[in-house]
């Protein structure tokens, strides 16, 4: 079998998963809803940094990119799914990389579509202080926010493999970016920022005062998504249907 079928059987299945479908919306509705509400918030701060104000929104709506990422791959752990999906693609490597293009593409999408609106409704909240943000700046924070949602949902998808449950990789996911990340990661020193969220997070900042630029903490974030689907795509081979 070639792999535009592979494709397209995968994106039947996204789309007729009504779980998937509202992971995707949840995405884009508390992006742009937290955005929204922080670009009327207080700006006296005066580390104040306009793009990650206005982009803030992406640190909740990754929780629904992780769980699209994980829901897409353990829906086929449930009722035999997967040995039905490897009698009509053998080949599995070919089936986890279809599995993969089609929680990229969509989230990626989404993201980048989301990521406008919510820096659009953001500025339109701050006003002035969001004056001194340049257009490259603006467009290196959105396709930033688009790629770094793709990358987490896609490590998710491969810790769910490996796993083989969406809820192991969910109770492992979560806590680790809202607890150690946030609570652990500004007491334990400059380890923390080499960790996947607060990596590739700075692309969101105007400027950024740490070890790692915009560009480089998303290479960070893409190696702990490259372990990760490189971990599910050896479990998806080596292990039984």
């Amino acid at each position: 079998m070639s792999f535009a079928p592979v494709l397209h059987s995968e994106w039947l299945k996204i789309r007729t998963l009504r779980s998937l479908c509202g992971a995707l919306l949840a995405l884009s509705v508390a992006t742009t809803a937290f955005s929204a509400i922080a670009g009327v918030s207080e700006t006296s701060d005066p580390e104040f940094d306009p793009l990650f104000m206005a982009l803030s929104g992406v640190a909740p709506g990754q929780i629904a990119a992780i769980a699209f990422g994980a829901m897409a791959v353990s829906s086929e752990f449930h009722g035999g799914g997967l040995r039905l999906s490897l009698a009509a693609v053998p080949r599995r490597g070919r089936w986890f990389a279809g599995k993969l293009a089609v929680i990229a593409v969509p989230t990626l999408v989404v993201g980048l579509v989301t990521a406008c609106a919510a820096l659009v409704v953001a500025r339109a909240g701050l006003g002035d202080a969001a004056s001194g943000l340049t257009a490259g700046e603006q467009v290196r924070g959105v396709v930033g926010a688009g790629i770094y949602l793709m990358l987490m949902a896609l490590l998710a998808a491969g810790l769910t493999a490996v796993l083989r449950s969406g809820v192991g990789a969910l109770s492992v996911l979560i806590p680790f970016i809202l607890v150690v990340s946030f609570v652990i990661g500004d007491a334990a020193g400059g380890l923390t920022d080499f960790l996947p969220d607060r990596a590739g997070q700075v692309v969101l900042y105007q400027t950024h005062d740490g070890t790692l630029g915009p560009w480089t903490g998303l290479a960070v974030t893409a190696l702990w998504t490259a372990a990760a689907v490189g971990a599910g795509a050896w479990s998806v081979r080596r292990r039984d249907a």
